[in-house]
């Protein structure tokens, strides 16, 4: 959102006042003086009657702070004059937006408490000589402090934003070579000694369980936190569970079955190595995050959409071209993962990136949604033409031998819905477009292109 400037903002104040009679002064300077307690009261009883604002804000705190500094701000915003120094008056909405931002007060409650500040000045002014001229008026004020604060909010709750992020990724990428070793050795401690544990002859109840270890604290009160919105963290959560809620239990059911006992210790085995796997993408994403790459397959992924979606709309309304994006969708992928594992499924998404890659042009781009989600964006083509690139690439997927891990190959297939630019300046409208398309691909059998109308 472009920042509109002090200056900018105290011109229009100022035009407002120089525009203002000075009985309208009198008029709002009077309510102000006799009804702040009532407006504010009005104010913080509609806050507080909303259930997502109870979360931020308590009676007490209302009567003991918030509404005598509601009533101050009503009386200083109220009683502007076209003779006020009007920096002070507008520092104070930009800190008010900030505080708002720091504690994460969302911004629509201070918005919505705002028209009923408004509707309550209105039934105040009922009768008055010049009601509609001094409503008007106070209306604007308020709306002008509205905008002001709402402006210092969305700046600073993104620079929070960043902060956290930045924040995150700190707690994780400092010494993250050492944290990586020294949480891997952990998980293969655990598996030891839980396998020697086995071996002796120790009942269930006497074995340590994979989230009361080293390794299970670690992850389940930093790991889980540090790559929150991860595709492997929940993978992680799941399979500790599985190992404590339901393999380790197994083995007092099979004490005098040899063979499903040894059955059981491969199945740890590999369930451990499953978490192994896992952490080591989390912490290979370590380099990746702040670049806007996707770890997996190194395409770009969802950060940069908006930026790149906006730039080309931008470019085709000034220079009155077209572009296309193919939303691509891998056919039947959760039966890969659920037949070869997901090391194979990420095996087949990696050939697959690199396929898309190869298939473009160096000034088209190619993202990873996630899963098994692709999109592509191709420039200066129409629709005929960049349907001739998907069903190049359709093509090519589906005569492509994928490698799997131990020497197998797989085919697969691609659905594809293509979406056109047509004018909107909204991006998500022709994301939608091509999603439509592409669910229509998935309806009519898969291994096809659907042109959204």
């Amino acid at each position: 959102m472009t920042q509109i400037s002090t200056e900018q903002l105290l011109k229009e104040w100022q035009t407002l006042l120089d525009n203002t009679a000075d009985s309208i002064y009198c008029c709002a300077q009077q309510l102000a003086q006799q009804y702040a307690p009532e407006l504010a009261q009005s104010f913080y009883k509609h806050m507080l009657e909303d259930t997502t604002a109870a979360q931020f804000l308590s009676h007490e705190q209302v009567q003991e702070r918030l509404s005598n500094s509601m009533q101050r701000w009503i009386i200083a915003l109220l009683s502007l004059t076209r003779a006020d120094d009007l920096r002070p008056i507008i520092a104070q909405q930009k800190h008010v937006g900030d505080v708002h931002a720091r504690i994460n007060i969302p911004v629509h409650l201070v918005l919505r408490g705002a028209r009923v500040l408004k509707e309550t000045v209105a039934s105040l002014l009922s009768g008055h000589a010049q009601q509609q001229d001094c409503l008007s008026f106070i209306s604007a004020l308020i709306d002008m402090a509205m905008e002001v604060m709402s402006q210092a909010y969305s700046a600073s709750h993104d620079k929070n934003s960043r902060a956290e992020e930045s924040y995150r990724l700190f707690s994780i990428a400092q010494n993250s070579a050492h944290e990586k070793e020294r949480q891997r050795a952990a998980l293969l401690d655990w598996e030891n000694q839980v396998m020697f544990d086995i071996a002796m002859g120790l009942q269930f109840s006497q074995l340590n369980t994979l989230s009361a270890s080293e390794f299970g604290l670690w992850f389940r009160h930093k790991g889980a936190h540090a790559f929150e919105g991860s595709n492997e963290t929940p993978l992680i959560t799941a399979a500790i569970e599985t190992i404590d809620n339901v393999t380790l239990p197994m083995f007092k059911l099979v004490q005098t079955e040899p063979e499903r006992h040894q059955q059981l210790l491969r199945q740890l085995h590999e369930q451990t190595r499953s978490i192994a796997y896992h952490l080591e993408t989390l912490f290979a994403q370590i380099s990746e995050l702040e670049s806007g790459r996707d770890v997996l397959t190194h395409l770009l992924n969802r950060k940069f959409l908006p930026v790149v979606m906006s730039k080309e709309i931008n470019y085709a309304r000034q220079h009155e071209r077209n572009f296309c994006v193919l939303a691509i969708d891998v056919d039947h992928f959760k039966i890969i993962n659920d037949s070869h594992g997901h090391e194979a499924g990420d095996t087949v998404l990696q050939q697959l990136a690199s396929l898309l890659s190869n298939g473009c042009r160096s000034g088209d781009y190619v993202f990873r949604l996630g899963g098994e989600e692709f999109l592509m964006l191709l420039v200066d083509v129409t629709a005929s033409k960049a349907a001739k690139v998907a069903e190049k690439l359709r093509v090519m997927v589906e005569t492509e031998k994928f490698r799997l891990p131990r020497g197998m190959t797989l085919k697969i297939t691609i659905s594809i819905g293509l979406a056109q630019y047509i004018g909107h300046p909204d991006p998500q409208k022709l994301l939608n477009r091509a999603d439509a398309a592409l669910y229509q691909a998935k309806g009519q059998g898969r291994n096809r292109i659907i042109i959204a109308e």
